[in-house]
């Protein structure tokens, strides 16, 4: 029985894909910063660990506890929706610290076990922010290009171990509403001068034709799990495939 470590499952698509790899077999070790039991099926396969991704000491506990890691699924992270020049710097540092700097320390933690038994896959999960950047959205975009990066020089760094690494890009969904997640008010990170262009992009945001289901993520994570042509991109949803496509 495979064992796959999923980030951020307290919602969105790391609950729709702790969900979906259970229904298919999988020993799930699903993690969250507070623990919710109740999100996921009661199964001896399914375990909800306490997990702050940028947490050394958390990290370290979660993986011990987990066991052999056959995948881990990067999907934890938070949005930021403003202006570059008035968000706070401070604020900068703690998207990065989450999205980037949280996912290259996941990495870290399991990439020796899964390089001693010459076995392994982890996916990393951006957005296609990274394949067309969004106006309001510069330093989110930053943070998920450079996912983006690092994986794809740690797919060479990896292969001759057996040890793949991947990239699933959703397009815009439920969980992508940049303005709901963000780490700050709106309002502080937009001066007034911005807003006859910022003031449509917001309006859209706010009320979104949202295209990529949290079921599209989870069929693209288990696709790019079972794939073995080394291919590296996966975008998920009809949205995203167009992006990618162009």
């Amino acid at each position: 029985m495979k064992t796959v470590l999923i980030t951020g499952c307290s919602s969105g698509y790391g609950l729709e894909t702790a969900r979906h790899f259970h229904a298919q077999g999988w020993r799930v070790i699903a993690t969250m910063r507070t623990p919710r039991e109740d999100l996921l099926p009661r199964s001896e396969r399914m375990r909800v660990l306490p997990l702050d991704i940028t947490s050394p000491d958390s990290i370290a506990r979660t993986v011990a506890l987990a066991g052999p890691i056959d995948v881990l699924v990067n999907n934890a992270g938070i949005g930021l929706i403003g202006v570059l020049e008035a968000t706070p710097m401070a604020k900068a540092r703690e998207l990065f610290e989450t999205n980037t700097f949280g996912t290259i320390a996941m990495c870290q933690a399991v990439i020796p076990m899964m390089r001693a038994r010459g076995t392994g896959t982890i996916v990393n999960v951006t957005s296609t922010v990274t394949l067309a950047p969004m106006p309001l959205t510069s330093l989110y975009t930053a943070s998920k290009t450079a996912i983006s990066g690092f994986t794809g020089a740690l797919a060479h760094e990896l292969r001759d171990f057996g040890v793949a690494a991947k990239l699933v890009e959703p397009g815009y969904g439920p969980t992508t509403r940049f303005a709901a997640n963000s780490t700050v008010r709106i309002e502080d990170v937009i001066p007034a001068d911005y807003m006859p262009f910022a003031g449509p992009v917001l309006a859209a945001f706010g009320t979104p034709a949202l295209v990529t289901t949290e079921a599209d993520v989870a069929e693209t994570i288990w696709r790019a799990v079972h794939d073995a042509s080394g291919r590296l991109h996966f975008p998920a949803g009809p949205d995203a495939v167009a992006l990618a496509e162009a």
